[in-house]
């Protein structure tokens, strides 16, 4: 059978529907390469989220084109949010392209797979709103952990964000189905579970009942043996209640860490664009979860130059920030995206946008100085992700890092660390901006 490369790129979300697409290949027979040279077709599964990530896609696109005109690879089959928002394009600019699946057609990979392997062409465009379809995975992560995506889909609509239109309506996974996958995951060595969807606090709101699924979800996951962290990504502040605070806060295994995207904190800014809440709702909710969930780290991100924001605005902005002093953020320009209500509002223009940015990422800078000026001297509990050779020093990540988007432990051992394995380490100091120290006994 043919050996097929794959190449993911984006979201932990995108992640998992490539890792399910590669599932669905290696069923039918075929064989999943690392490595895309070689390959007699190429799978892009692609992000169209903002104009950084289209590009991203589209230089990946003509570098695999490249390949297949030296003959190092087969066919082209563009997957994911690019192929969908803009499929005519693809098709008429891009004839290193042999087939493109919009996001609601990874279901249809292996049909699609066979046809450009009979050099037949491919363009399929399933329903975006059409119901998760169970199946295997094969994890891209390392062993020790894996994302599990509890829903697709988002209802938000908020007015600057195109993902509605890519991945559809809300639609939840039942608890049963993410039960299972999660003890398969904790079967086979996961020890970091990390729970995404576009919107996780709306879990369950779109099934029987319409419940907040969340808290009973998360209670059901810490029975699971073998998983040692539980983190949750991507919770909308306006969905946060009791209920769910209380389960963070007593139970042992969920890391106290929560991503709460805000965007902005400017009451006007937030209602143009289409989001709930206000600023002094965002600063009486985070009081409320420090004051009761102890150790508690908190991330967001904000857009700089969104319609509304003038220096006033933003200069809210910055002082929000040095009060709530969150322990990570995030900053983006505002990326004006077809199609949206936002992209037609009045905003200020790309070079001040980045600017703002950079200004944030400045306070934040200082902000997470002092983060880790408080750390340095104590020991914590750290799960070993790997070597690097460069450094010559094993690292890892505390429960307030998430993989990826947050910082590393460099840990100075005498003796080999296994990936996977939690041990405590004394933090004794920096290593370019990330925490730094050495095992010592329980």
């Amino acid at each position: 059978m043919a050996n097929i490369g794959f190449i993911s790129l984006g979201c932990a979300k995108n992640q998992v529907d490539c890792e399910r697409m590669m599932y669905r290949v290696q069923e039918a027979g075929f064989t999943v390469q690392a490595d895309v040279v070689g390959a007699d077709v190429v799978v892009i599964n692609t992000c169209g989220f903002i104009d950084s990530a289209k590009s991203e896609a589209i230089d990946y696109i003509l570098q695999m084109g490249q390949l297949k005109e030296e003959g190092l690879i087969g066919k082209i089959l563009v997957t994911g949010c690019l192929s969908l928002r803009y499929q005519q394009q693809i098709t008429e600019q891009m004839p290193e392209v042999d087939g493109i699946l919009g996001t609601g057609s990874y279901t249809e990979v292996v049909p699609a797979i066979e046809k450009l392997l009979k050099g037949e062409q491919v363009a399929d465009f399933g329903s975006i709103d059409a119901p998760e379809v169970e199946t295997g995975r094969i994890l891209t992560t390392p062993e020790h952990y894996a994302y599990i995506k509890i829903a697709e889909g988002c209802d938000n609509r908020c007015a600057y964000c195109v993902i509605p239109y890519l991945r559809g309506r809300f639609r939840s996974r039942s608890m049963d189905d993410v039960l299972y996958e999660a003890r398969l995951l904790a079967d086979s060595g996961v020890k970091e579970l990390i729970v995404v969807a576009q919107d996780t606090s709306r879990y369950g709101t779109d099934l029987p009942g319409h419940n907040r699924l969340l808290p009973e979800l998360l209670r059901q996951l810490c029975k699971i043996e073998g998983f040692q962290w539980i983190r949750i990504h991507y919770v909308y502040p306006d969905e946060i209640d009791d209920e769910l605070i209380e389960v963070i806060a007593s139970e042992p295994k969920i890391v106290k860490y929560l991503d709460i995207p805000i965007q902005h904190c400017n009451s006007d800014i937030l209602k143009l664009m289409n989001r709930r809440g206000d600023g002094a709702f965002l600063k009486a909710l985070f009081k409320k979860l420090r004051s009761r969930i102890p150790g508690l780290v908190l991330r967001t991100s904000v857009i700089t130059g969104l319609p509304g924001e003038g220096e006033a605005e933003f200069s809210e902005l910055c002082e929000f920030l040095k009060e709530m002093r969150l322990e990570r953020v995030g900053a983006f320009p505002f990326s004006p995206e077809e199609g949206t209500p936002a992209a037609e509002m009045e905003h200020p223009d790309m070079e001040t946008a980045q600017v703002r940015a950079q200004m944030v990422e400045t306070i934040q800078s200082r902000i997470m100085d002092d983060y880790n000026a408080a750390i340095i001297g104590k020991t914590i509990c750290v799960l070993v992700d790997g070597f690097d050779e460069e450094y010559g020093q094993f690292f890892g990540r505390s429960y307030a890092d998430s993989p990826e988007i947050d910082g590393r432990v460099w840990i100075a051992a005498e003796e080999a660390l296994s990936e996977g394995e939690f041990i405590n380490v004394c933090i004794d100091g920096l290593i370019d901006g990330d925490l730094s120290g050495y095992p010592v006994e329980d």
